[in-house]
């Protein structure tokens, strides 16, 4: 599938890169116990660690906020959804499982503090743009409300905006029915090739020791 970033956000940020990663014949179900307590142990670390250490302290959720503002989006109202997790977090509202792709998907976010949304592939229509949303860019959010995305990083195919890096939409969310995904990895505008290709190979081994099937992954 072919992803573009607009030229647009280059200008604005000449360093933006996002990782793809394309799954086919993959199996979602109920989280396995191995992950379900993984994820629960994790975020009571992340607690306890927030009772020492601010949001606003951790560099990768601040170099988010900062690349938020470059764009136009006020990161108080608007949070990278990496940032919202561990903010629920700090309020001990722990994140529930919810099926094997998504629990992997949040495990992933607060680990590497970074947003990352999964859709199914089979709702898109390629190809995917990624760029800076207009008046005219909205959805509903898997949360239900609808979201407009003027100034907000939004990611689109040929039937309008499906997901950000705030929130995913309904309409191309991953179920138990899904067979082929694809994941967009927002990654740190400072990270160099190499960390990104690594981090990339790493989520999609797991990934896939977890759901089975084949991927390929890009830096983008």
């Amino acid at each position: 599938m072919d992803v573009v970033v607009a030229e647009t956000i280059k200008q604005m940020i000449p360093e933006f890169k996002v990782g793809i990663i394309l799954y086919n014949h993959i199996v979602v179900d109920d989280s396995p116990q191995m992950l379900k307590g993984r994820l629960q142990l994790f975020q009571e670390s992340i607690y306890f660690d927030l009772q020492e250490t601010a949001i606003a302290d951790i560099p990768e959720l601040a170099e988010w906020r900062r690349a938020f503002k470059t764009i136009g989006t006020d990161p108080s109202r608007y949070r990278p959804s990496s940032e919202s997790l561990y903010r629920r977090i700090q309020k001990k509202n722990f994140i529930p499982t919810i099926h094997s792709a998504a629990d992997v998907n949040n495990f992933f976010s607060l680990y590497y503090k970074i947003p990352i949304g999964i859709y199914d592939l089979d709702k898109l229509e390629g190809p995917i743009t990624i760029d800076i949303g207009t008046d005219q860019d909205e959805y509903i959010a898997i949360n239900g409300r609808t979201v407009n995305f003027s100034h907000k990083l939004v990611s689109k195919d040929v039937h309008g905006p499906f997901g950000s890096p705030i929130v995913d939409s309904q309409r191309t969310a991953v179920t138990k029915e899904t067979k082929n995904a694809v994941q967009i990895v927002y990654l740190l505008p400072s990270m160099k090739q190499e960390q990104c290709e690594k981090l990339l190979q790493s989520m999609q081994k797991m990934f896939l020791q977890i759901h089975g099937g084949d991927a390929v992954f890009q830096l983008v």
